[in-house]
């Protein structure tokens, strides 16, 4: 793994981020309208320049940048991870899974992304009890490799489930099954998810909020991203009620565009790129 120093990045990209950690105040605030449920308190992450989209599960964080590598998170350090150029990366208890810019699904074997023959997906998560789950392009169609599958994979060909919906974003957790993004921004669940089988059943839609993406923990939690870059937490969420009670606001200074959430740390990505570690 190649090493990015801290210090990276020219004139243009230190500006912006002085710029962010100005109007921030480094301190986010956690609201449900008025009622106040604890404070999130933030600092900037170890530096990783315009960072488009991060992931986090069991200890674990990875990035992809601007330049579209992936990127690896060592104490205050990141490391590239291989050499190929990738628009979405995931880490969970399946391993390490990313889509290159071909839309080739790839997992991480051996120091390297290993490229899959097969479906093609625009996103995959590797969050779940094991198996992956990705969204194809333009269709939005959404498919499941099953827990024995993705675990074994070294290279070949991928054999993927249907799941016989359609959703733009989608997000595994190994407790409460699996949330989804659809072509409207609505916000859907699955009451029961078979990582074995990949059988998900009873969706139901979770109203109040139009969103652009969500994130599943490996403890539960789930975090979202508005249409307007707003951050909510669904609060509620348990084995008898699986889509939860109601949504939280996570107040933040500005306009965020990815999070993921892991052990209680919460990481966000900022429409300029900068990446904040927050916790409470």
């Amino acid at each position: 793994m190649r090493r990015v120093p801290c210090g990276c990045g020219g004139e243009g990209d230190i500006s912006l981020v002085l710029l962010d950690l100005v109007v921030c105040g480094m301190l986010l605030r956690n609201v449900d309208h008025g009622a106040r449920s604890g404070a999130w308190t933030c600092r900037e992450a170890p530096q990783l320049y315009h960072v488009r989209q991060i992931d986090a599960g069991q200890g674990k964080v990875v990035a992809r940048t601007s330049s579209n590598y992936a990127y690896f998170l060592s104490g205050s350090s990141w490391y590239r991870l291989g050499s190929t150029t990738l628009k979405h990366v995931s880490v969970g208890p399946a391993g390490m899974w990313g889509v290159d810019t071909s839309n080739r699904v790839c997992k991480y074997v051996a120091g390297n992304f290993v490229q899959s023959s097969g479906l093609s997906m625009q996103q995959v998560d590797a969050g779940g009890d094991g198996q992956v789950v990705g969204v194809t392009p333009s269709s939005y169609s959404t498919y499941c490799l099953r827990s024995s599958l993705a675990l074994a994979y070294k290279a070949g060909s991928l054999s993927w489930n249907s799941l016989s919906r359609t959703m733009r974003y989608y997000s595994c957790g190994p407790l409460y099954g699996c949330w989804g993004v659809d072509s409207r921004s609505q916000v859907y669940v699955t009451q029961r998810f078979t990582p074995t089988s990949c059988g998900a059943t009873g969706w139901t839609q979770v109203p109040g909020l139009t969103m652009r993406m969500v994130e599943v923990g490996t403890d539960g939690n789930v975090f979202g991203v508005t249409t307007n870059g707003s951050v909510y937490q669904r609060v509620g969420i348990s084995h008898v009620r699986p889509q939860g009670t109601a949504w939280v606001s996570v107040s933040m200074c500005m306009p965020i565009s990815h999070l993921s959430y892991d052990l209680g740390q919460l990481w966000v990505v900022t429409n300029s790129g900068m990446l904040l570690q927050c916790s409470h």
